[in-house]
This record gives structure tokens, C-alpha cells and sequence, in this order.
């Protein structure tokens, strides 16, 4: 048997999901943290201290420089994702992006073409969709178990902003900045989207969405119905000033799946699926009970392998999925913000 050589990834910013990320491979034999890189370098130093990383650069440019680095780990903010990932690329460094991929439909693109041009990998990070439950929903979704999908409800919502909009963080938080990409839509509403996306299994043909803004301009609630080709309908609900929850209900012609789609397992170490067969109201509902773990280590250990052993071995986002997200969430806000039906194109 050939050694798996351990991926090593080195890591753009010091943001606290870094650090999350971070400790979720400690213990990985196919991934290592091998760098972290921040401006100036004092942040950085702090965090490998912190998390015993060997290195840490004063630069961005430093990192990806790096000949020891082999993929990058990118969670800087919303609106920084598109011009690093291709400066990675072009570094001939891998790249495992934070959702959201990036802003606009047209960056997407650029992103994907600037990693084939490079001979390289890139992808968009989603914890929960490297978790066994994610991975077996997919099954049965491929199974046709629940037939003709006929609608679509996915939400996501947590906390830092009242229900009158004021914030209950910092209000520079980047969260909250417009010109970071801030907003519900573009945190939360990537979770939603990304699932409507994987039940449906194509890109929405237009939408139709309300929202309402916080004291920093951000969306902080975004409500959004959308239309497919094939004739399924979604309903996408995400807020940043409500009580923490995730859901997903998928609606077929001959049975119904509920997930709360999640990046980490609980405790017990347990991730279920609720799944009901049969098209009548008394049909018995199963409980499919997966294993789980850190999501963050489960979708980096992914990658790694993606890296060395090829496309087929990543369990996560594809291309296609990616950019149709990113081309529903474009649309949502521009609806939102005329009122009016937006065609997705």
C-alpha cells in the first residue's frame, strides 16, 4: 500500500473560524496545519502559539510563496474570497474557500477558471456536507426514494442582532459590514441555498424574496420563495436576530426527509435523518442515525484527499452546485431589494 502523505495546509487570516478549523485536524494523519499567515504577522504568531503550528508569516504573500505549503485554507471575509483564491491558485496552491464562495456569479466563475488553468483544486468549505448525515441523504436522494422532489423548505438563523436590527456585537463585525459581504443572506442563507440546491438538484429559475435590514445596513432576515425548471419550489428562510436554528424539510411525491443539515455532531456523537416513505399521512417515519464528527476536520481530511488521490474522492460541494448557490443568493438580493420576481440566469 502506497503512504498517504499528509496534506499540508497553510492558512490565510487569524479569524475564529480559523482557530476552529485549526483544531478540528489536530489529530488528522491526512492533513496538518502547517503555516498560518496574517498582515504585519502579530496575529498570526499568537494563534500558532496558541494552536502549536510550526509557522507563521507576516504575509499572505508569504504563505502562498511557501514551497512547503500544498493547499490553502481561505476564511478571510465574504468580499476578499474571489481575488485570493485565484492569487492561490496561480501559486500552484490548492484551495479550501469558506462559504460563501464569493459574491457574484461572474467571480465564481474566474475562481473555477483560474484553478483549471493552474492545474489545481478549488472548493467551497460547507462542514456539513462532508458529515455522514449529508452523505447519506445524498443517497437517498440519488435512490429516488421519495420521488419526484416537489418542494423545499431550508432555514438557518442565530443571534447577533435584535429583532429591531441593533446590533448585539460589535458593529464592525464583518458580519455586519455591506462591504464585506456581510448580511443573513451571505452567511446563513449560504447554508440554506446550498441545500435547496443538493435536494433540488438544479439551479432555480427565479425567485422572489423580502428582507429586512439592520442598524448597519446589513440584511438581518431574508425570506425567499424560488421557482426550479423541473417544477419543484423552494421556501429559504435565514436571520441573524433570531433564536439559533437550522432545518431542512424535503418534500417528495412518495415521502418527506428532515435534517438539520449539521457541520458538527453532537455529544453523543450521533447525526440522524427523519424519513418518511409512502404518499399517505399515517406512513411511519424512520429515524436514520449516522455517525458524525468535527465537520471541519471531516471536509479538510476530504480535500486531502481530493489532493492526492483525485476529484472523485471530495464528498462535498461540486462546481455546479457552487455557482448555481452563489447565483440564487445574487438573485434573492436583488429581489429583495426591487420586490419583484428576479430571473436566475
Amino acid at each position: 500500500m502506497v503512504e498517504f502523505v499528509p496534506v499540508r495546509y497553510g492558512i490565510l487570516g487569524a479569524a475564529n473560524i480559523a482557530r476552529a478549523f485549526a483544531r478540528g485536524l489536530a489529530a488528522s494523519p491526512f492533513a496538518v496545519v502547517a503555516a498560518i499567515a496574517s498582515r504585519g504577522g502579530e496575529k498570526a504568531a499568537a494563534f500558532a502559539a496558541e494552536l502549536s503550528i510550526p509557522r507563521a508569516l507576516g504575509s499572505y504573500e508569504a504563505l502562498l510563496a511557501d514551497p512547503a505549503i500544498d493547499a490553502v485554507y481561505l476564511p478571510l471575509p465574504n468580499d476578499m474570497h474571489a481575488d485570493w483564491a485565484i492569487r492561490a491558485a496561480e501559486a500552484g496552491k490548492h484551495v479550501l474557500c469558506e462559504k460563501p464562495l464569493t459574491l457574484t456569479a461572474a467571480a465564481a466563475r474566474a475562481m473555477f477558471a483560474a484553478a483549471r488553468a493552474h492545474g489545481v483544486h478549488l472548493v467551497e468549505a460547507y462542514p456539513y456536507m462532508s458529515q455522514p448525515q449529508t452523505l447519506r441523504l445524498r443517497e437517498l436522494l440519488a435512490a429516488g426514494s421519495l420521488g419526484r422532489i416537489r418542494s423545499v423548505s431550508a432555514g438557518f438563523s442565530y443571534n447577533i442582532c435584535t429583532p429591531e436590527g441593533a446590533p448585539r456585537i460589535e458593529p464592525t463585525n464583518i458580519r455586519l459590514v455591506v462591504e464585506r459581504g456581510g448580511g443573513a443572506l451571505r452567511d446563513a442563507g449560504t447554508y440554506a441555498m446550498s441545500l435547496l440546491r443538493i435536494a433540488i438538484g438544479e439551479r432555480p429559475a427565479r425567485v422572489r424574496a423580502i428582507a429586512r435590514s439592520a442598524e448597519t445596513g446589513v440584511d438581518h432576515m431574508v425570506a425567499a420563495t424560488l421557482e426550479f425548471p423541473g417544477g419543484s419550489i423552494g421556501q429559504l428562510t435565514c436571520s441573524i436576530s433570531s433564536a439559533a436554528h437550522r432545518y431542512a424539510v424535503i418534500v417528495g411525491e412518495r415521502g418527506v426527509i428532515e435534517t438539520n443539515y449539521s457541520n458538527h455532531a453532537p455529544a453523543s456523537g450521533v447525526l440522524s435523518l427523519a424519513v418518511k416513505h409512502g404518499m399517505r399521512g399515517e406512513a411511519a417515519v424512520e429515524t436514520v442515525e449516522v455517525p458524525g464528527g468535527d465537520g471541519f476536520l471531516a471536509e479538510a481530511e476530504s480535500f486531502a484527499r481530493m489532493v492526492r488521490l483525485g476529484a472523485a474522492h471530495w464528498n462535498g460541494a461540486t462546481e455546479a452546485e457552487s455557482v448555481d448557490t452563489v447565483l440564487g443568493l445574487e438573485a434573492i438580493a436583488a429581489s429583495a431589494r426591487s420586490g419583484d420576481w428576479v430571473e436566475v440566469e
